[in-house]
């Protein structure tokens, strides 16, 4: 059984990312920052029922509107120049149109999205797998725990480490990538959580003798 097989039998299709356009993908990646989706489903709430939820209905917004209809998300003021600085750089470069943006290659894609302000390489991969639908990794912190544990990555790895870990191990495929990111957060939150609950894990097998540690060993199979 693979690691991803043992995910997927606990716990089934996971139906992410929460979104109904890419746009609104995009908007939910960027507010998801430092808060709990359910806030970012509260902010997200807010700026449908205002008619926000196009480039051109937000790019036309008050800034000070704009914070105020995401402040559920936490951090509104900066999440409301995160969101602008992103639309700023999409009329500017692309003239509001994502299809324009998704139509560069994907290294392209990824390193242009890394230069807008305020957008990391978590929040990029999330509208590459997302939103441009780009067979690219996701890695957040409950992967970096969750793989930390099991020996299989080094405490001092970087975002592409632990990316590696998993997209030298599988084939290209988005949705595939897709359904592993979204069970992976499903470990992180109901079993491998800061007092992890290791006898209920679907990854108990793998953990190294002696119970789960943050020392480094060879990786196991996908």
């Amino acid at each position: 059984m693979t690691l991803f097989e043992a995910l997927y039998r606990r716990w089934g299709p996971q139906h992410w990312w929460p979104g109904e356009t890419p746009f609104e993908v995009i908007i939910g990646a960027i507010l998801t920052q430092n808060t709990a989706w359910t806030n970012v489903e509260r902010a997200i709430a807010r700026l449908r029922a205002e008619d926000r939820l196009s480039p051109h209905r937000l790019y036309e917004a008050d800034p000070r509107a704009l914070a105020e209809w995401i402040r559920p998300a936490g951090y509104f003021n900066v999440k409301a120049r995160r969101l602008r600085a992103f639309l700023d750089w999409l009329f500017a470069e692309f003239d509001g149109r994502l299809d324009q943006l998704f139509a560069l290659p994907t290294p392209t894609l990824r390193t242009a999205l890394l230069n807008v302000a305020g957008i990391g390489p978590e929040t990029a991969d999330s509208i590459l797998l997302y939103a441009a639908g780009r067979p690219v990794f996701v890695v957040d912190a409950y992967t970096r725990r969750a793989l930390l544990r099991h020996r299989w990555i080094a405490p001092e790895a970087s975002y592409d480490d632990v990316a590696r870990f998993f997209t030298t191990r599988l084939p290209r495929d988005t949705a595939l990538f897709n359904e592993y990111h979204a069970l992976i957060v499903r470990l992180g939150k109901t079993t491998c959580r800061t007092r992890p609950q290791c006898e209920i894990c679907p990854w108990r097998r793998w953990l190294p003798r002696g119970g789960w540690a943050d020392r480094p060993s060879s990786p196991a199979s996908r």
